[in-house]
C-alpha cells in the first residue's frame, strides 16, 4: 500500500557505504523534494484497470479457476521474495520452496488445513535435510530460515484465498447444519468484500497522505506514510465495506445476508488495519534488502509482492474471523 509521494531529506547523511555502514540504509524520502509525478498514479490505475476484471472473473468462476491463478501469483510472490534474500546474501533453496508454495494450495482446495500444517512441517524438515548436502555451512542458518519463512510468508497465507473462496465447504465439513442455510457462493462475496476493502484503504491513504500528510508514521520503515494517510485508509476501507454490503444486499442479498451490518464495520475496521501493517512488513522487507520494489512485473506498482503484500495478511485474517462469526452467530 503506498501513500503520498515520498521526498528526499536533503540532509540524509553520504555515502554510508565508505564508512561501512550498509544497515539500514538511510531512509530516502524527506521534505523537500517534488512529488511523485501524475504519469505513475496514471500508471497505477491503468495497471488496475486492466487486472480488475479478470480477477473478478476468477473469483466468480471459483474452483480450479482459483486455485490455478493462487499458484501462479505464489510462485511470482515467492520468486521476488527469493530475489529479496539473495540481495542479501543468501542462497534459498529456491526448488523445494517453490514446490511447497505450489503444493499448499492444492492442499487447501482437496484437503483441509490440517494437512497443510502437517506438509509445513514435512517442508520444514527436508528443507533441513537438503542443507545438510550443501558444502557451505556458513549459509545454512539464512538459508533455511529464509526458504521457509518464504513459503509461510507466500504460499501458506496466499493459500486461504483458495479455503476462503471455498468457504461454504468449509462450514459444511465443520458444521453440516450451519452450512444448510448458507448460499455456496457465499466465498465469493467474502473474497472480493477482503480484497476490495483493502484496496479502498489503499485508495484512501494515497489520497489522504498526499492531500493531508504531515506526521510519519513509520519513518524508519516508509517514511512516505503518515498518520493522516492511516487515518484516510481507515475511513475510506470502511465506508467501502458499507457500501459493498449494501450493493451485495440489493442485487444478491443471499450472498450477504449472513455478514450483519454490524459486524460489517468492525470488520472493515480491522481488514484495514491488518492491510496496511501487512504493507508495512513488506517495506520492512524491502528496507533490509536495499529495494525499493521487489520487481517491475506490474507497471506503476513494483512487483507482484508489492501489490499482494496487504492481502497476504487481511485474506487469512477474514477466513478465521468469518470461521469465528459463523460459528458464533450459528450457536
Amino acid at each position: 500500500m503506498t501513500e503520498g509521494a515520498t521526498r528526499p531529506d536533503a540532509t540524509t547523511p553520504g555515502p554510508a557505504r565508505e564508512r561501512g555502514v550498509v544497515h539500514p540504509r538511510p531512509p530516502t524520502p524527506a521534505d523537500g523534494a517534488p512529488k511523485r509525478k501524475a504519469s505513475n498514479l496514471a500508471l497505477r490505475l491503468l495497471t488496475a484497470a486492466l487486472l480488475i476484471p479478470p480477477v473478478l472473473w476468477i473469483i466468480y468462476q471459483g474452483g480450479l479457476f482459483v486455485l490455478g491463478a493462487v499458484i501462479v501469483i505464489a510462485l511470482l510472490g515467492l520468486n521476488e521474495f527469493y530475489q529479496m534474500i539473495e540481495q542479501k546474501g543468501a542462497e534459498p533453496l529456491r526448488g523445494q520452496g517453490m514446490a511447497a508454495a505450489a503444493a499448499l494450495p492444492v492442499v487447501m482446495y482437496f484437503g483441509a488445513e490440517s494437512l497443510a500444517t502437517v506438509l509445513m512441517t514435512a517442508v520444514l524438515l527436508a528443507m533441513m535435510v537438503v542443507q545438510l548436502a550443501k558444502n557451505r555451512i556458513s549459509e545454512a542458518l539464512a538459508s533455511i530460515s529464509g526458504t521457509f519463512f518464504g513459503v509461510f510468508y507466500v504460499g501458506w497465507l496466499l493459500s486461504h484465498a483458495v479455503v476462503l473462496r471455498n468457504f461454504s465447504q468449509v462450514v459444511a465439513a465443520r458444521w453440516p447444519d450451519v452450512a444448510a442455510g448458507m448460499h455456496p457462493e457465499v466465498g465469493g462475496f467474502y473474497l472480493v468484500f477482503t480484497i476490495s476493502v483493502v484496496i479502498g484503504g489503499d485508495v484512501g491513504a494515497y489520497f489522504a497522505g498526499r492531500a493531508y500528510g504531515r506526521r510519519k508514521l513509520a519513518p524508519r520503515i516508509s517514511p512516505g506514510k503518515t498518520v493522516e494517510g492511516a487515518l484516510g485508509a481507515v475511513v475510506a476501507g470502511t465506508l467501502l465495506g458499507i457500501g459493498l454490503k449494501a450493493g451485495f444486499d440489493f442485487f444478491a442479498p443471499d450472498l450477504s445476508r449472513h455478514l450483519s451490518y454490524a459486524a460489517v464495520v468492525p470488520i472493515s475496521f480491522a481488514l484495514t488495519v491488518v492491510g496496511m501493517i501487512g504493507d508495512l512488513i513488506e517495506s520492512l522487507l524491502k528496507r533490509d534488502a536495499h529495494l525499493k520494489d521487489t520487481g517491475t512485473l506490474l507497471p506503476g506498482t513494483g512487483g507482484v509482492l508489492d501489490r499482494i503484500d496487504s492481502n497476504l495478511i487481511a485474506i487469512p485474517v477474514m477466513y478465521y474471523v468469518m470461521l469465528a462469526y459463523t460459528f458464533l452467530t450459528a450457536a
